[in-house]
């Protein structure tokens, strides 16, 4: 029976035959990078811009088309890791992860002067001298092994999951490489050169650029491929750069990039049904590695609510659909701090604040895709209750679709069977009995009914996968526990 469900699980993910608009995968991966640009800090449509200028540097060095289709959706996709160091950043400096990253960037961080000065200034804020020190030598003894270690994660991260959607073994390269430096100073694993891939090059430069066009426009952005000609770049390509300081067509666009008109046609990848699954998939993932306590939590809550449709009658096409939505259900928390997320105690006002915002944020990347429109409702509803007492709208029993209730309840469920920072993971009794005390009030009466009959299904399909959590390696003490379950809210966060 486990493995009929299994399989039934997959058949779903490639079948929607009422799908009749063309969709390109550019598309999608366009809209979801701003979920990606949520993760490190960056203001809305970075990785847009950075495709932007990467494609027009290609133009101008005239690299073969095969290689632009590459270099078009490494771009999009550079990202895809960023979520996986999250946690081991907001440990190591005692602060925002996202701060940590944006502020980083604008920094020359190869300068030890320049790094010290970062690092004390955005380590432990609000702590005392002591507490800032301890946490500066812990960084400094972790040296360039340790920020290693950390963009090794990311870029292999960035590269799987780029194989994972069908891209290509040149696009995963490229991903691979992108934090390298033409001197050999740069990360993981110092290559130098030519030896650096040549679209790792380009996005290197591209995204650099980016972040200094954002600060100061196209002057600031050559200004400071200059300083680094040779030693984080390839002088070669800033060469193209300055020669395009004045060229309007260079510069063009950035304020509203329009990436699809940039997808070099003989690369164009349809974004069928099958497609859009793995994407989906993969950005379940992304969502999962940003804290060690949802390694599987987006995957559980997809097949939860796809075994619920099942269980009440309600067909394999929306059953599939609803899987799809569990993916990718809770990527506005890609924007909260770690420091929240992994918090083991109880949140305060504003902590509670910025977790109360990750729906409408989730909404707010996925609305961007019209063929995706079903799932940035869902994205924003899944915390909604019956009886209003949800977020972030307080809507109520006549606003919900089942469709609503179904993810809500997928959520909880999931949520109680997982561990979190501030308790254990909790048994199948006592999930159905908390869930219980909300049941006809905040849950829907016949979809927990159905999640009655499904969990035991699920739980065994969970043992059956028997596949290595979505963690980081590097180790993360685990905060002691709190105790007893504190509300079924803070429990679905």
């Amino acid at each position: 029976m486990v493995q009929s469900t299994v399989t039934a699980l997959r058949i779903w993910l490639v079948q929607d035959d009422e799908m009749t608009v063309e969709l390109h995968l550019s598309d999608v991966l366009a809209g979801l990078s701003h979920a990606l640009d949520l993760t490190e800090g960056h203001p809305p449509g970075h990785a847009e811009r950075s495709c932007l200028l990467g494609m027009r540097i290609a133009e101008r060095i005239d690299l073969p088309e095969e290689d632009r289709g590459a270099l078009y959706y490494a771009l999009l996709l550079k990202d895809a890791g960023c979520s996986v160091n999250a946690a081991p950043i907001a440990e190591l400096y005692a602060n925002d992860d996202g701060l940590v990253k944006a502020t980083r960037r604008m920094q020359n961080h190869r300068s030890k002067r320049v790094s010290a000065v970062h690092t004390l200034r955005h380590t432990a804020p609000g702590g005392g001298l002591r507490t800032k020190l301890g946490r500066v030598r812990a960084l400094v003894a972790s040296g360039a092994a340790g920020a290693a270690q950390l963009t090794e994660l990311r870029c292999e991260r960035g590269a799987q999951i780029a194989l994972g959607i069908g891209l290509s073994e040149k696009s995963a390269h490229a991903i691979r490489a992108l934090d390298e430096h033409w001197d050999g100073g740069g990360y993981p694993y110092g290559l130098k050169g030519e030896a650096i891939p040549l679209l790792g090059r380009i996005m290197c430069l591209a995204q650099t650029l980016e972040i200094f066009w954002v600060s100061g426009g196209r002057t600031a952005a050559c200004e400071m491929a200059v300083a680094r000609a040779g030693h984080w770049f390839d002088p070669t390509l800033v060469k193209v750069v300055t020669n395009s300081a004045t060229d309007d067509t260079f510069w063009a666009g950035l304020a509203r990039p329009d990436v699809r008109a940039l997808e070099p046609r003989s690369a164009a990848i349809a974004a069928d049904d099958a497609r859009l699954d793995a994407v989906a998939d993969a950005f379940g993932q992304i969502v999962d590695a940003k804290t060690p306590y949802t390694a599987r939590h987006s995957r559980g809550v997809a097949q939860i609510a796809a075994l619920l449709a099942l269980e009440m009658g309600i067909s394999e096409t929306e059953a599939g659909r609803l899987y799809r939505a569990g993916q990718v259900h809770d990527l506005g928390k890609l924007g909260i701090s770690n420091l929240i997320l992994d918090k083991p105690g109880k949140l305060d006002a504003e902590e509670w604040l910025a977790i109360r915002g990750h729906p409408e944020a989730g909404h707010a990347v996925l609305s961007r895709i019209p063929v995706l429109t079903d799932m940035a409702r869902l994205a924003l509803t899944h915390h909604e209750r019956l009886d209003g007492s949800g977020y972030p709208h307080g809507l109520t029993a006549s606003d919900l679709g089942l469709d609503d209730r179904i993810l809500a309840v997928a959520d909880v469920g999931e949520a109680l069977s997982a561990e979190r920072p501030y308790r254990e993971a909790l048994p199948p009794s006592k999930v159905i009995a908390i869930m219980n005390e909300d049941r006809g009030t905040k849950l829907d009466p016949v979809v927990f009914e159905a999640f009655e009959a499904v969990l035991p299904q699920w739980n065994a399909i969970v043992q059956a996968e028997n596949r290595p959590e979505l963690l980081s390696p590097v180790d993360l003490p685990k905060p002691d526990r709190l105790g007893p379950f504190e509300d079924s809210h803070r429990a679905a966060a």
